[in-house]
């Protein structure tokens, strides 16, 4: 099977790529990256051709954190509906996290993820979790749990806070050249908090969460990576003092990443317009010289990756109010054109970086075979209309969760095309 993708303006930072190029699939693989086609050779030898005239052509994007809630939590999310979100918002490929129920902490759970993922609309790999049933008192047996298909572990949704069961945990995943994946939450010091601490939770009388929560952890998780010599990579990050701690760490030349979603450098604790729950995430929305350090790191490259932390919950979870409600907003099919529209078209990202930010990095942080599409490589590729202005309207997800502070808000860069190894995932036409 033949696919001709022609005349689009393709970004590879993987392949060091970057203007009007066509492309031709063959099977899974991309057989044929030109500057000059024989056009005429392309279309008789194409059984289907995508013009992607003004369009983006990109390395399908790769998603390090979502919450697909399967098993125990079907209600708000599965594995099916969390891939077909994935591939409507450009993503190829997305790491599951282990907060399920059962948690992701046996061959069984690890197996499970990967037999349902087969039949989803785009790769799906599974994080281990780090302690049994994410506990926080015994290490899963982490070699099984690699050897079984997880590609990384985690403790998200929490922090392991006995550090020397921690630091057990990275020498285990250091052995096998593996990388942890850091949610840093003091949780004692978090408390009952539900927002950031500041003016805003005080005009709403709700608990305040200090940045400290986020900076004690991460300045701890770094200094144990540099002992145990592991991987890390920092989730969620959302504060000015985690952002000066990965600094630190980078210019040391340790083997430290971080990671931040389009909520933090879009929105601060002052646009929260009320007691509003579609407002409430871990960490939370944090002040606007927060979001200014988010932004910098990005520009400076600090911060290695854009991910989404996509959260589903259900309508009536999210109903609650801000003290009631569990933490978390989806993502998945908003984080695209709000990366490309705050970042991108206000000269902040260039497009080239934000797709070494939203695929290449992701890509060789797991350690996969993904995140380029040069030729001979799987043919992963998201096409975007980078002029469409439309609406984020929630009521059009394909997410179960419609959890979301962005409905309503106009963005540009629509997805049009998603291909996964060479099958269209995704085509907005249809």
């Amino acid at each position: 099977m033949l696919k001709h993708i022609k005349k689009g303006y393709v970004i590879d930072p993987g392949s060091d790529t970057e203007g009007y190029y066509d492309i031709l699939i063959k099977d899974d693989l991309v057989y044929k990256v030109t500057p000059n086609p024989d056009r005429a050779d392309f279309d008789i030898k194409a059984d289907k051709v995508i013009d992607a005239s003004g369009m983006l052509v990109m390395p399908g994007l790769i998603d390090l954190h979502v919450h697909l809630r399967e098993p125990g939590y079907e209600y708000k999310e599965n594995i099916e509906t969390g891939a077909m979100a994935a591939a409507a918002g450009g993503f190829t490929t997305i790491c599951a996290m282990p907060n399920t129920n059962p948690a992701l902490d046996s061959e069984d759970m690890i197996r499970y993820v990967l037999n349902r993922g087969k039949q989803a609309s785009v790769n799906i790999y599974p994080i281990g979790a780090i302690t049994q049933g994410q506990e926080g008192n015994t290490l899963t047996d982490i070699l099984k749990l690699a050897k079984a298909g997880a590609v990384g572990f985690s403790e998200d949704g929490k922090s392991v806070m006995d550090t020397a069961l921690y630091a057990k945990a990275m020498e285990e995943v250091a052995k096998i050249g593996m990388v942890i994946f850091a949610h840093c939450e003091d949780k004692a010091l978090a408390a009952n908090g539900v927002m950031n601490a500041g003016r805003k939770a005080e005009e709403l009388g709700l608990e305040g969460i200090s940045n400290a929560v986020e900076d004690i952890i991460a300045a701890r998780d770094i200094i144990l990576a540099q002992e145990t010599g592991t991987k890390l990579h920092l989730c969620h990050c959302s504060t000015k003092g985690s952002m000066d701690i990965l600094e630190i760490a980078k210019d040391k030349g340790l083997n430290v990443t971080g990671e931040t979603c389009p909520h933090y450098f879009t929105l601060s604790d002052e646009d929260i317009p009320g007691d509003d729950s579609n407002y409430k995430m871990n960490p939370p929305l944090r002040s606007s010289k927060d979001v200014e350090a988010i932004i910098r790191a990005l520009k400076n490259d600090i911060l290695d990756v854009i991910a989404t932390d996509h959260a589903p919950h259900s309508k009536e979870e999210k109903e609650k109010s801000m003290s009631e409600a569990p933490f978390g907003i989806v993502g998945l099919e908003t984080a695209l054109p709000i990366t490309y529209t705050e970042l991108v078209r206000t000269g902040i990202l260039s497009l080239r970086q934000m797709v070494e930010k939203m695929s290449l990095n992701p890509a060789n942080i797991l350690g996969i075979d993904r995140g380029c599409i040069g030729e001979g490589r799987v043919a992963d590729i998201a096409i975007v209309d980078p002029n469409e202005e439309y609406c984020i309207d929630k009521y059009k997800f394909l997410s179960k969760g419609t959890n979301t502070p962005f409905h309503g808000r106009r963005v540009y860069g629509k997805v049009k095309y998603t291909i996964v190894s060479g099958n269209i995932k995704y085509e907005e036409d249809k």
